[in-house]
């Protein structure tokens, strides 16, 4: 078999971290360097996905599991709204050697992939002991660079890395959201069938897009949704003229104090209606806020697929999608805004309800993609909020 083009005897790829720190590896995917911070992920699956999802702009994802690449990419599995602006991940970490894809589905090998859409990657290191450092020392400012001669000014690489300020105070939502209002028809994917489309809307949600995933999109629409999408900085007024019957607040990538400089005032303004609001991951610390809570930076955060989430109001525990560097501090909660959720890891929160109000958020990705369902029942517990409003019967959660 022919030997893959990233498969050399001397590195062509290194990871810069801002302490000086150099590990090398074989390059593939996009040539160039990018900076940014590293994370890990543990999910055993869905690396298109997460690459994908805006939530990791700004990112350098370092996949645990070891075997990356094997099921190639499709186009039904990217997460990211708008093809025209660069979300997700700018880097990506692995152990093996990417494989030639071996799946019904794949249209194409994950090494032309990345370089399509000008992620850099290094594989063939011990991701174990990278994953290690992180859980020690927290996130890891870095430069990750590709050059196929193997040539590398690493001093300079080494100032770039120490010199980048973070995502603390970075409002990456305004560089990923949509450019403008658009209409959501897509309904969730189906095996051997593939997407279907809601022709038949019985209510209307407008989703405030931070870096909305599009998986978020199908499952309101499935549940009888006609969804406008809008962008991050549209207005209060301009919203409720569409006379939505239930407002999305979106996931989203960068520091929540940043981005909430306009989008809390507008929350503020959409929470002195009745309408019902639903948020996820940055969705759901911009409510916090809102509502006067704070947010903090994580150690490490939460990137993987099999967190344990409890959600207090059922007594369930759940094993949840999670994906995200900021949290909201619980303690930093006021009078009359429930902590429903929290993480079995850490205890840090997981999600709110405001007392007297069909208003609720979560910090995991219920989405499921990539992921567990266990968590879909909230998009049914929106829906039977506005379905409540409008007189008409419940939907099971399940």
């Amino acid at each position: 078999m022919a030997t893959a083009p990233w498969t050399t005897e001397i590195p062509t790829a290194v990871l810069v971290l801002a302490d000086g720190t150099v590990i090398e590896g074989r390059g593939l995917g996009a040539t160039g360097s990018a900076v940014a911070e590293v994370c890990f992920n543990t999910a055993l699956t869905g690396y298109e996905e997460i690459l994908t999802d805006p939530s990791y702009t700004g990112q350098i994802v370092t996949f645990t599991f070891p075997h990356i690449g094997n099921i190639g990419t499709n186009d039904e599995d990217i997460e990211d709204l708008n093809p025209a602006v660069r979300a997700g991940a700018v880097g990506a970490v692995f152990k093996a050697d990417v494989t030639d894809p071996s799946n019904y589905r794949a249209k194409d090998h994950l090494d032309r992939w990345l370089k399509r859409r000008g992620i850099v990657a290094l594989a063939g290191i011990d991701t174990r002991a990278l994953t290690a450092l992180i859980r020690e020392k927290g996130f890891a400012n870095a430069v990750i660079a590709h050059a196929p001669d193997g040539k590398f000014d690493l001093d300079d690489l080494k100032k770039q890395a120490a010199a980048w300020s973070g995502l603390v105070g970075l409002d990456l939502a305004k560089d990923v959201t949509s450019g403008q209002s658009s209409v959501w028809k897509e309904t969730p994917w189906v095996w051997n069938e593939g997407y279907g489309e809601q022709d038949a809307p019985a209510m209307h949600v407008v989703a405030v897009d931070y870096g909305i995933k599009r998986n978020i999109l199908r499952l309101l629409a499935g549940l009888g949704a006609k969804v406008t999408i809008v962008p991050a900085k549209t207005g209060a007024d301009e919203i409720l003229a569409m006379k939505p019957d239930g407002i999305f607040l979106s996931n989203g990538p960068g520091d929540p104090e940043a981005t909430g400089e306009y989008a809390v005032p507008v929350i503020q303004d959409l929470l002195k209606t009745d309408l019902p609001i639903f948020g996820i991951c940055l969705g759901h610390q911009m409510l916090a806020l809102a509502v006067g809570g704070k947010t903090v930076k994580m150690h490490q955060g939460h990137h993987g697929a099999n967190h344990p989430v409890k959600d207090h109001t059922t007594g369930k525990v759940e094993i949840v999608s999670m994906n995200h560097g900021f949290a909201v501090d619980g303690k930093s909660l006021p009078q009359g805004v429930e902590e429903t959720h929290v993480s079995l890891f850490d205890g840090s929160n997981c999600g709110i309800a405001l007392a007297g109000k069909p208003v609720f958020s979560v910090q995991h990705h219920p989405e499921a993609s990539p992921g567990p369902q266990d968590s879909h029942y909230l998009f049914r517990r929106f829906v039977n909020l506005i379905r409540e409003k409008k007189g008409e019967p419940a939907l099971a959660e399940r």
